[in-house]
């Protein structure tokens, strides 16, 4: 504050201290008191000591200011725009502050998020120094294009760099791109589907500790026996074998020490990451990237805590109620843990190492690949939870010729609704028929309203006449050929439906090399005529017929009162209908909330303006020689019209981010 704006009425100089001491209590005061207020118009959550310290600060500019400007011999004069440039100046100071320090984190927050920053600004300063080595920023601009292979490949070359240099988080990304054949070219598809995320073990010492951390003692007094060496080794994970104090062999996943800040800092990358193409490119809202990465960082997570994958293999196991050809471990719930899990040791060897085993057997190749196809189908369209990453490491011969499913991190979930569409989806196919298969795409997809049903119908029809005609034999790539017709017309795969045939993409992979030759697509067939079929038995029927009528009979209770009510209105002439815009709760708040925030911004500049005019003119009584009293109401509206257009502003960041996706 000025010395000016300090002085006694009449005083010209330096003021005395005995005047002082009160002017700047009571400036401070009369300050805080509005600043408080400010808080509330911008709907902040400042605490108490923040407000102080933008109050006194915006004292000091705004005194130094005022006084400078208004000269020393008016200063009671400018109590109000004094105050008025005092309150503006905190809110912009507030706003700075929430900006750079969110409200609420105290001094220890305040550290722990500084941090937090500074190590994902690294973190993303190397991710964006490997990408640029690897020559992906070139490409980023333009969406990959099917017609463009040469692009392509050079496009995806530096994407799999990028990922592969990146780190685990990344590379699982580029896992999960691979089997997105509805949103990407094949050269991207080949590409990434290079990617491993085998690594190093970690150091027995570091899995004991992380065992003790989590199970509350040494390894030795729940495990009769532990071998240090592990089984597999992954980026998230690795597996040792062990006994437990009865005799029983297990299998033990351990958690790798300190993955899961890693992964954090790397998923925040991702989605800011994702949020910034999604808003520069159109490729990118295309595609729906912000929606891809929240989905991956959903099911990283969920694959972070391995409560959640027991909970996953106990789901499966239920839902298939003992009656699956495919054995499923056990889990020892009383030993698992968020970064532990431990499960019944199934004897048995990976479908990827087991060519031998099965030559040297005899096995019947395509019944074995039958087996597993129906098992997973099942899982899909009739348990409605289903193993999501069918990968031959992931599947177990047994000594008897039968299969086993293992690592259920990864889990894919269906509702009737959608199992429903979804049999109706391949129902179509099987008949071609173009309408019906359009009918139940258009159940399954998400933001069909503003799709053109007769052109996706013609492209439907179409695809069956290349795909399905007489003498063509269908294959996977007709399912990739399928979901880039819908894509092409605005159509969005929901995650599930995704998670549906990327299961199943991984699953052709997998019979490929167990049966080379057998067709998924003709045995997916027959597997729903099967089940179509079991429903249209009599007691199926009967049994469904039941429970719809259980379910319809308190409409129909209520039906002959309703008509009743209906005709004597009718015959009086007092039938009326009632259609109300703007009836739910959400659509009466957003539209307060914008008739509130263009309400204040009219306001605002009506006061602004005015302010300009009072400014302008050298009407109104004298109250200085070098101040009248319109040029006072002038600074005040000035200052009024200011704070309303904060609140605006503030209001409209408050509901853009509202809205974010």
């Amino acid at each position: 504050m000025s010395i000016a704006l300090l002085a006694a009425p009449g005083q010209v100089g330096p003021p005395s201290t005995d005047y002082m001491i009160p002017s700047l209590f009571f400036g401070f005061f009369f300050t805080f008191v509005p600043a408080l207020l400010a808080r509330r118009l911008l709907n902040l959550r400042s605490g108490v000591l923040r407000i102080a310290f933008c109050t006194l600060a915006a004292i000091a500019i705004s005194g130094s200011t005022v006084g400078r400007s208004m000269g020393q011999d008016n200063e009671w004069s400018l109590v109000t725009v004094f105050w008025g440039v005092t309150l503006a100046l905190t809110m912009l100071m507030l706003l700075a502050f929430e900006a750079f320090v969110p409200s609420g984190l105290g001094p220890v927050g305040l550290a722990k998020e500084l941090h937090r920053r500074l190590l994902r600004t690294r973190r993303y300063a190397q991710v964006s120094a490997i990408s640029t080595r690897s020559g992906l920023p070139r490409f980023a601009a333009d969406r990959p294009s099917r017609n463009s292979p040469e692009r392509n490949a050079a496009f995806a070359l530096a994407l799999r760099r990028t990922l592969e240099d990146s780190g685990v988080t990344f590379v699982k990304l580029g896992q999960l791109l691979s089997t997105r054949r509805d949103l990407l070219p094949p050269e991207f598809i080949d590409e990434l589907s290079k990617l491993q995320n085998a690594v190093p073990p970690a150091p027995w010492e570091q899995v004991r500790e992380q065992l003790h951390a989590e199970l509350g003692a040494a390894p030795d007094e729940f495990f009769k026996e532990f071998n240090p060496a592990p089984l597999a080794a992954a980026s998230i994970a690795q597996v040792h074998r062990a006994t437990l104090p009865d005799g029983r062999p297990v299998v033990v996943k351990v958690q790798r020490p300190k993955i899961v800040p890693v992964v954090d800092r790397d998923l925040d990358i991702v989605r800011r990451m994702a949020g910034s193409l999604q808003r520069r490119f159109t490729w990118a809202r295309g595609i729906g990237a912000v929606d891809l990465a929240e989905g991956f960082a959903d099911s990283l997570r969920e694959e972070l805590d391995f409560r959640i994958e027991a909970r996953n293999l106990a789901t499966v196991a239920a839902a298939g109620d003992d009656r699956s050809p495919v054995r499923l471990p056990q889990v020892h719930q009383e030993l698992t843990t968020a970064r532990v899990l431990v499960m019944e040791a199934i004897d048995g060897i990976p479908m990827g190492s087991a060519d031998t085993i099965l030559a040297a057997r005899g096995t019947n190749r395509d019944a074995l690949a039958r087996t597993l196809l129906e098992a997973l189908l099942r899982q899909i369209m009739v348990d409605g939870v289903f193993h999501a990453d069918p990968h031959p490491g992931n599947i177990l011969l047994l000594p008897d010729d039968s299969l086993a499913l293992i690592d259920f991190g990864s889990v894919g979930r269906l509702d009737t609704q959608l199992q429903g569409s979804l049999q109706r989806l391949l129902v179509g196919i099987d008949q071609r028929d173009p309408a019906g298969l359009r009918d139940a795409f258009i159940e399954i997809m998400d933001r069909s309203d503003a799709v053109d049903g007769e052109s996706l119908e013609r492209s439907l029809g179409r695809f069956m006449a290349r795909h399905l005609g007489p003498g063509l034999t269908p294959d996977v790539e007709m399912f990739t050929d399928l979901f880039r017709i819908v894509s092409a017309h605005g159509v969005a795969v929901p995650a599930e439906v995704a998670a549906v045939f990327r299961a199943l993409a991984t699953l052709e992979g997998t019979l490929a090399h167990l049966a080379p030759g057998f067709n998924i697509v003709n045995e997916s067939r027959a597997f729903a005529d099967r089940e179509i079929t079991a429903q249209l038995r009599p007691e199926s029927l009967r049994q469904v017929a039941r429970d719809e009528l259980v379910s319809l009979l308190p409409l129909l209770r209520r039906i002959p009162r309703r008509v009743d009510r209906i005709t004597a209105e009718l015959e009086r002439g007092t039938f009326t209908v009632n259609t109300r815009m703007f009836a739910h709760p959400t659509d009466q708040r957003v539209l307060a909330g914008l008739l509130q925030q263009a309400l204040i911004a009219v306001l605002a500049a009506t006061t602004g303006l005015m302010s300009v005019v009072l400014l302008a003119s050298n009407g109104g009584p004298r109250i200085s020689d070098e101040l009248r009293l319109y040029e006072v109401f002038g600074y005040n509206l000035l200052v009024l019209s200011v704070i309303m257009m904060l609140r605006v502003l503030v209001g409209g960041f408050h509901r853009s981010e509202s809205q974010s996706p």
